[in-house]
């Protein structure tokens, strides 16, 4: 190790011990659950497996979460279930963003927000529109953006029954 003093050589192997037990607690609960939950459409989670990033466990979280994307009717509906965009008020022919901003589930704006950190794990072309995004934009604001694509792609996905499409989803971007 590179660290000389004892005493934090000490505390940064003990945090490394203790983040190995985590993540095996972790691994034994997704074997858990990929042998206790069904997959009651198992070819959305295929589909939903089909992006970057996007492994079992997230892909259960998302399709439990969705529930049946048939119940919206548009993609603008939802992104605004899973917390992708800002809830807008207007007002005397005024517009502003307001204090419902935690209407939706908060579970799927959580697994987007993910989807996104993972998408760009292992994706060059990813990282390459982030960066011209986070040029334009703040990092945080960049992941929004790249968060609510992906939403936007996962309804397309669902509602047509395709797998993901790298061209498709950088063809038209912001």
């Amino acid at each position: 190790m590179r660290f000389t003093d004892p005493v934090v050589r000490t505390s940064v192997e003990v945090d490394a011990a203790l983040m190995d037990t985590i993540h095996e607690q972790i691994l034994t609960i997704e074997r858990q659950i990929n042998v206790q939950v069904p997959e009651h459409d198992p070819v959305a989670v295929h589909l939903l497996r089909s992006i970057p990033g996007v492994g079992k466990i997230l892909a259960l979280v998302i399709l439990y979460e969705i529930h049946d994307i048939q119940r919206f009717p548009a993609v603008g509906n939802f992104i605004s279930y899973a917390r992708l965009v800002k809830c807008t008020h207007e007002s005397g022919g005024k517009r502003k963003t307001g204090p419902n901003n935690k209407i939706g589930n908060v579970h799927l704006k959580w697994a987007f927000s993910e989807a996104a950190c993972l998408f760009l794990r292992r994706n060059e072309r990813g990282k390459l529109y982030h960066q011209r995004l986070v040029s334009r934009y703040d990092k945080a604001k960049a992941l929004s953006i790249i968060a609510q694509k992906l939403g936007r792609t996962v309804y397309t996905m669902l509602k047509r029954r395709t797998p993901y499409d790298a061209r498709r989803f950088f063809e038209t971007l912001t």
